[in-house]
């Protein structure tokens, strides 16, 4: 069975890394999560005090990122989990101002080259499964299986306050929802690397579809690129 090139991509909350970590465990695949990337930058700049609620410093944050070391590593669980600077900020990077942030990090041109520089590195020997929302396009446009995977903003949004819920968050629909349709609307209006389906990416509208259903169909597209 030959090795492939998993390119998963899709709006905000759709289960992209779910679906993406759960190919990769059954396949023997290495799962690497873009977003969780972008989602460190964030809080780095956050901490470094590059970005406020309504301003960014391109040419620091430019400068900083020298400084920035993020990589992935299993824990005890067999999770993949992401460390900044040797500190492991799985939790930290999973809060809303984070995650608006990495929304809004993600539109700098110097910020996106030097991440996708660093995920190209890692496919250099294929065997890897990875999500975000440029993968088939711009990281991997050579990626052998490429999904594209969508679902309505009002389930996206219910999806994350269940998510933030579980978590102790206090949060509300009406606020989550606003959330979803702003970072729907940058990712696909930005400059750098927009959100968009590849020519040759399948989409997957999983507003309806079961945990199980998604699976059975990713795992019969993986079989078919990989025979």
């Amino acid at each position: 069975m030959k090795k492939i090139i998993v390119a998963v991509d899709g709006f905000s909350s759709c289960g992209k890394s779910t679906m993406a970590k759960e190919l990769a465990c059954e396949t023997g695949y290495i799962y690497v999560d873009t977003g969780a990337m972008y989602r460190a930058v964030s809080l780095f700049c956050i901490r470094k005090g590059l970005m406020s609620d309504t301003e960014m410093n391109e040419q620091a944050i430019g400068a900083e990122l020298t400084t920035m070391l993020l990589e992935f590593r299993t824990n005890e669980s067999g999770k993949s989990e992401i460390y900044l600077n040797g500190e492991n900020v799985e939790s930290s990077i999973r809060t809303l101002e984070v995650a608006n942030g990495a929304s809004r990090v993600s539109t700098l041109g110097v910020v996106r080259r030097e991440l996708v520089r660093q995920q190209q590195l890692m496919g250099l020997n294929k065997g890897i499964v990875m999500d975000g929302r440029d993968i088939g396009t711009v990281v991997f446009p050579q990626a052998e299986l490429k999904i594209f995977l969508t679902a309505s903003p009002e389930i996206r949004a219910k999806r994350r306050m269940d998510e933030m819920k579980a978590k102790g968050e206090a949060v509300d629909y009406e606020s989550v929802l606003a959330n979803v349709k702003e970072r729907d609307d940058r990712d696909v209006n930005r400059t750098e690397s927009p959100l968009r389906k590849a020519d040759d990416a399948i989409e997957i509208d999983n507003s309806n579809l079961t945990r199980t259903e998604q699976q059975e169909l990713l795992q019969k597209l993986f079989a078919e690129k990989t025979a």
